[in-house]
């Protein structure tokens, strides 16, 4: 086929046509849905760093606090490794920088090292030149100390939205390929309950990966791993996965946070009751829990489940904005 007009990168899912002198996305050919895997990704963050506690502990007092998250990740590495399975650590600069064989050792056992921001400050409440300082230092930091290229990145408590579309102009700029960080859910600290569902090009060349939700009652219901699958029974967390594969007709995308699977870390006592409800709830079931998602449903990265060609990215215009504009 002569392409001679045209240039196709199925990695960004993006095609330009000097005839029409503007990128638009394009649909990437995939194998069968029975074939592919779900992306399993993990936020690499400690258990003093999470949203819930940020009026409860001050950021000056994080070096104050034990770090549990070295530990804790290393036993969801031996638990995927048990597995047999890989996927995505979005990573925290703050923790890369402090436990740097960490990094090592997810790139070393075949993982994909992703951004997860320096120092956990939400996108939403910084303005463009700090969240791009911000995404430039922590791409730097884990690529000098991982020894790869960081081509993903997931905003802290999924903080990018139709208020922020600044911030995937910034991203590409900076050399990410893609993010996972809209929730397409109504919640009091996060969430864009009218975004697409399904993966979609926010800006020509850029790709942005929803987490995975159901539609109940005509609502987008969580699905996708988090505080919900720690709280709601496996079964139905599992009935949910497989109804949002068949719902969206495309792989699904779990999250977990390393400190999810500690029990025994220490309790914070001065945050609001809600705010404790959601972090401590049924935290001795996760591993067990997580354990049985890994049998029950077939796992991989996310640069090899959404963006190496391996999975189904159909034409769409932005949320945002008209691509043409």
């Amino acid at each position: 086929m002569n392409h001679s007009n045209s240039s196709r990168k199925i990695g960004f899912v993006a095609e330009s046509d000097s005839s029409r002198g503007a990128e638009r996305p394009i649909a990437v050919v995939s194998p069968p849905l029975a074939t592919q895997s779900n992306a399993l990704t993990v936020d690499v963050e400690d258990y003093f760093q999470v949203e819930a506690f940020a009026g409860s502990i001050k950021r000056e007092d994080w070096e104050l606090k034990p770090r549990r998250v070295d530990k804790n990740t290393d036993r969801l590495l031996d638990i995927f490794a048990e597995a047999g399975v890989t996927g995505t650590f979005f990573t925290l600069g703050w923790v890369a920088q402090r436990h740097p064989e960490l990094v090592k050792r997810i790139v070393a056992e075949g993982h994909e090292l992703a951004s997860h921001g320096s120092d956990h400050y939400r996108a939403d409440q910084q303005t463009q030149e700090e969240f791009r300082r911000d995404v430039r230092r922590s791409k730097a930091l884990l690529e000098d100390i991982g020894g790869v290229n960081v081509r993903g990145y997931r905003a802290p408590t999924f903080s990018i939205g139709s208020r922020t579309a600044w911030a995937y102009t910034i991203l590409a700029e900076e050399g990410f390929h893609y993010s996972s960080s809209v929730y397409p859910i109504a919640h009091d600290l996060y969430g864009e309950p009218d975004a697409p569902r399904h993966p979609f090009c926010p800006r020509p060349g850029f790709i942005e990966i929803p987490l995975t939700t159901v539609r109940i009652f005509g609502y987008n219901m969580p699905t996708a791993g988090g505080g919900y699958f720690r709280l709601l029974p496996y079964r139905l967390s599992r009935g949910a996965l497989r109804k949002a594969r068949q719902e969206l007709g495309k792989p699904c995308i779990f999250y977990i946070h390393p400190w999810e699977i500690d029990p025994g870390q220490p309790r914070e006592t001065s945050a609001p009751r809600l705010s404790r409800f959601r972090h401590y709830c049924n935290l001795a079931h996760t591993e067990d829990r997580l354990r049985r998602l890994l049998r029950d449903f077939s796992w991989s990265r996310v640069d090899r489940t959404f963006i190496d060609g391996a999975a189904t990215l159909p034409l769409f215009e932005s949320w945002l904005k008209p691509l043409s504009q």
